[in-house]
């Protein structure tokens, strides 16, 4: 199992002003698989996931205390985008066993796909996913639909 660093996320405190920046400030493209509650964009090799920071808290399964306060929550989560759920729960395993905090047990999401959240012994948040309507390149990046 290779951990490959796919997604950024940012928790943002307004999605429709983020979405304008990014878009039409730096100019990057969203991608088809974003809705009205999240957005993706390609960028290069890796995936930049804009999500409401309070969403993000929730779905990371944070306790409230930390999600109202920056330095203990603040709003990034790293993501590795497995390409089989076996993979999802394999990470998670292999990251408890090394010590990390398990935030969130991997478990069916409301999305359609399957995700966990792992936090590394400084509390930074990593998100082990499989996404089964991404498609993986030859280095295990991902690629997102146009």
């Amino acid at each position: 199992m290779n951990l490959h660093l796919s997604t950024v996320t940012l928790g943002v405190a307004d999605l429709a002003r983020s979405r304008a920046f990014y878009e039409q400030g730096l100019g990057l493209a969203p991608s088809s698989a974003s809705n009205e509650h999240i957005s993706f964009y390609q960028c290069g090799l890796m995936v930049l996931a804009l999500y409401p920071r309070q969403a993000l808290a929730e779905d990371a399964c944070l306790p409230p205390e930390r999600v109202g306060d920056p330095a203990l929550f603040d709003g990034v989560t790293l993501a590795c985008n497995c390409a089989t759920r076996q993979a999802v729960d394999e990470l998670m395993a292999r990251a408890e066993a090394a010590g990390a905090r398990i935030a969130k047990p991997a478990q069916e999401a409301f999305w359609g796909g399957y995700s966990g959240y792992f936090e590394d012994p400084d509390g930074h948040l990593w998100e082990a996913v499989n996404v089964p309507f991404f498609e993986h390149g030859p280095e295990g990046n991902l690629i997102l639909p146009k």
